[in-house]
């Protein structure tokens, strides 16, 4: 099998050992409690049978001693195990009856003997709170797990993760705050939700004080978002499973529910179909195009909907949001008009699974401060990132960077600039980041002679000394004289590898 389907095995299998653990370990607590007070091992074993005593009842039949040493008829065994803890448990309605341990793949099943070595592998570990080194060790561990299933999946890894790093920048951009209420309405695995919390928590705040809403509209995706909520000991999160577009979950008072901080990476240029959006007051901007893959500017529409009077939103869009014509530049005036929009943030290329293309994050702010007026803060951050085989990524400082840009609405010649209504509407709203922040570096100057005998000019070099001090790369650390006004890389360098992975040069 390929990652995308064996991830549910996988996932299945942890969540099961994983609360049939934490179970077992309340079970002792309780019996232990009853017998301090005068009751017999009896009473006490009756006592701790009360499903009311237990985050999550487990029934006798899919605790793990039960489950561990099976030898025959395992899948349907396995089954019934996830079926029986489903149905003891309201709140895990939809989350395990889906995964088939008896599914047929081709001709055949997975036979027992491959699914007893599953199980011997499952029961090398105790997942007990006590085991772990610290608290959120196995919420790591399953974050760790999602992002191994993305990077096997590939395209289709999109669908369900958002590079940590991407997540990071945004969750920083928002900044939640405790009592606030935090919603992801196109959640995939829940990862922005998570680190929404651990940001409360990296700053001593009570991560407890927050309130957590998703949705999603991919079954399996929901049930993994479910479980890693719980898993990372969130158990009041509130996720749903639904089109977002086309009927969102969360309501109040007969209308969408608001929220303080809004963060989302929604996919990319779908289709949809007006007539079925209920809550057709969301879109006040207009409609994008029903054909044509555009409903990107349609899901910012219900983020902005979604939020309160003060509240702030990220959101992951396509380039293609802030220059397109037609009906979206429409959409785009009303925004800008409206005053809503307070930066867009240009990405590097290759961050995301699925697609190669730059993506931008739009920051929405309905309580922009009176220093910002009706500007608009460009940040242009496509050139600083690190090169990855497969992907790249925003480096701890390329993340830190944007982020104390955009706090403190700082100018940087060719990263960021601050940008007025009338420039924009000389500009007839498009919002392409580069008219406003040009990066391209400049014209490469040549030298004949360096050209036909080698040798890098000295006068370039000095043109890069700024950076080549930041990093001292002083004169002779990699580069030795060439005659004259010319410098060459040393002798024992002859890759370029080589200046990156010997250290040596560096000293």
């Amino acid at each position: 099998m390929d990652a995308s389907e064996f991830k549910e095995y996988i996932f299945g299998m942890l969540f099961l050992r994983r609360i049939s653990d934490q179970f077992e370990e309340r079970k002792e607590k309780i019996i232990e409690e009853w017998l301090k007070n005068g009751y017999s091992k009896n009473e006490a074993e009756e006592m701790a049978r009360s499903p009311t005593n237990y985050t999550f009842y487990v029934p006798e039949s899919a605790r793990w001693s039960k489950i561990k040493d099976l030898k025959k008829d395992i899948g349907n065994e396995l089954n019934t195990a996830l079926a029986a803890i489903e149905d003891s448990n309201p709140e895990l309605d939809g989350v395990l009856k889906h995964i088939d341990f008896n599914v047929k793949k081709g001709k055949t099943r997975i036979p027992d003997s491959k699914l007893q070595e599953f199980l011997a592998h499952f029961n090398k570990y105790r997942l007990r709170n006590e085991d772990f080194e610290f608290p959120d060790l196995l919420g790591a561990a399953y974050e760790y797990l999602i992002k191994f299933f993305a990077d096997s999946a590939g395209k289709k890894g999109g669908e369900f993760y958002t590079p940590s790093e991407v997540v990071r920048l945004m969750v920083q951009v928002i900044d939640p705050q405790e009592t606030m209420r935090i919603y992801d309405p196109t959640c995939g695995s829940g990862g922005m939700l998570i680190q929404s919390k651990q940001y409360l928590e990296d700053r001593g705040q009570n991560s407890r004080n927050l309130s957590l809403f998703g949705q999603d509209n991919n079954g399996g995706t929901w049930a993994i978002c479910k479980m890693n909520m719980i898993l990372h000991d969130i158990s009041d999160a509130d996720i749903q499973n639904a089109d977002t577009l086309e009927d969102p979950q969360h309501t109040e008072g007969g209308e969408i529910m608001h929220f303080d901080r809004v963060i989302a990476n929604p996919p990319f240029s779908l289709n949809y179909s007006k007539s079925k959006l209920k809550y057709q007051e969301r879109f006040i901007y207009g409609d994008a195009p029903q054909n044509g893959k555009k409903a990107d500017l349609m899901f910012a529409q219900h983020m902005v909907a979604s939020l309160n009077s003060r509240g702030k939103m990220a959101t992951v869009m396509p380039h293609g949001v802030l220059f397109r014509g037609g009906a979206e530049k429409a959409i785009r005036e009303g925004m800008v008009n409206n005053n809503i929009i307070e930066a867009i943030i240009g990405l590097p290329s290759g961050l995301f699974y699925g697609t190669g293309i730059p993506a931008c994050i739009l920051v929405i702010n309905k309580d922009k401060d009176q220093e910002m007026g009706d500007n608009i803060l460009f940040i242009n951050s496509d050139a600083e990132y690190a090169e990855g085989k497969n992907q790249n990524r925003l480096r701890p400082e390329d993340i830190e960077k944007i982020s104390y840009v955009y706090r403190n609405h700082l100018e940087i010649p060719r990263y960021s600039r601050i940008v007025g209504l009338e420039e924009i509407e000389s500009q007839e709203f498009n919002l392409n980041i580069r008219r406003y922040v040009d990066n391209s570096p400049d014209p490469e100057p040549h030298d004949v002679r360096a050209h036909l005998q080698g040798g890098i000019p000295k006068n370039e070099i000095e043109t890069k000394r700024e950076m080549l001090d930041k990093y001292s790369l002083y004169d002779g650390v990699l580069l030795q004289e060439n005659g004259g006004n010319y410098v060459e890389f040393r002798d024992e360098i002859n890759e370029k590898d080589m200046i990156k992975e010997d250290q040596d040069f560096l000293q």
